[in-house]
């Protein structure tokens, strides 16, 4: 499994308070069962802005020699969408914005504000897409206009979007609400990842295989492989998703009634 959010780098953000807690989350991680591990601290949110990217790459590689080959650690980050975004970011794409896609790819981890409309966030996907970049939506379950409105994903989705869903809604660790929106988004077939977003060794842990072993049950080994492995691996690889309907969508083989 490869875990394509996470919050490990010491002291930049709200995740991992010190070196040796960003440590002990990469071992976690791995023996939880993953073999890569994305940081992607926050970006342009708040004061947590982190556009020095060599001082993020200076951070991860300090990581990466204590941990050794346990785990494999990328770059990225988790890219806060205000209104300034989308002229700034195609004004000077990428780095050149201050910003990491996932493993340094076309793949960009998008944080939807939770004000937004979604008039904004059909034009911030479809200008990304038609610009040749692949935007992942970080967590809709948790973004209070998107939670409960599957056919607004879906339309994101059908723009050029992909969906990362958090581990513990998966579990219901984020509540009933959080999990039952997750199902509906399982469901549908928009659910393209599963990441941990972990912040710590005493909140919100890394780790994937609780989350992987509930969507087995439910759903099968073959959406579990591909939404905890075969995607996130494309993610890294700087591919193309493969086996996705023109909308998007995954077969879960699951049929609920549309609005």
């Amino acid at each position: 499994m490869i875990d394509l959010h996470s919050h490990f780098l010491p002291g930049i953000d709200d995740g991992a308070e010190n070196f040796a807690e960003a440590v002990a989350m990469c071992r976690h991680a791995a023996l939880d069962g993953c073999t890569g591990l994305v940081a992607t601290p926050h970006q342009r949110r708040g004061s947590w802005w982190n556009d020095d990217l060599e001082l993020l790459d200076a951070l991860r590689e300090r990581i990466e020699r204590e941990v050794g080959p346990e785990i494999a650690l990328y770059p990225g980050g988790e890219i806060h969408v205000d209104r300034r975004f989308l002229d700034d970011f195609l004004a000077a794409p990428g780095e050149a914005c201050g910003v990491l896609p996932l493993a340094r790819s076309g793949w960009l981890l998008l944080e939807l504000d939770v004000d937004a409309l979604p008039r904004d966030a059909y034009e911030l996907i479809h200008e990304l897409a038609v610009s040749g970049w692949r935007p992942i939506l970080a967590h809709p379950e948790l973004i209070p206009w998107l939670a409960d409105e599957p056919d607004l994903v879906a339309r994101l989705v059908g723009l050029g979007a992909t969906v990362q869903v958090t581990a513990m809604s998966v579990t219901g660790e984020f509540g009933r609400r959080a999990q039952s929106d997750v199902h509906q988004l399982l469901d549908s077939g928009l659910v393209h990842f599963v990441a941990s977003d972990c912040h710590g060794m005493s909140r919100r842990m890394p780790g994937l295989s609780r989350a992987r072993r509930l969507i087995e049950a439910r759903y099968g080994d073959e959406l579990a492989e591909r939404i905890f492995d075969q995607n996130p691996l494309a993610v890294i690889a700087d591919q193309a998703l493969d086996g996705l309907s023109p909308a998007g969508r995954i077969d879960t083989g699951v049929r609920r009634e549309t609005r």
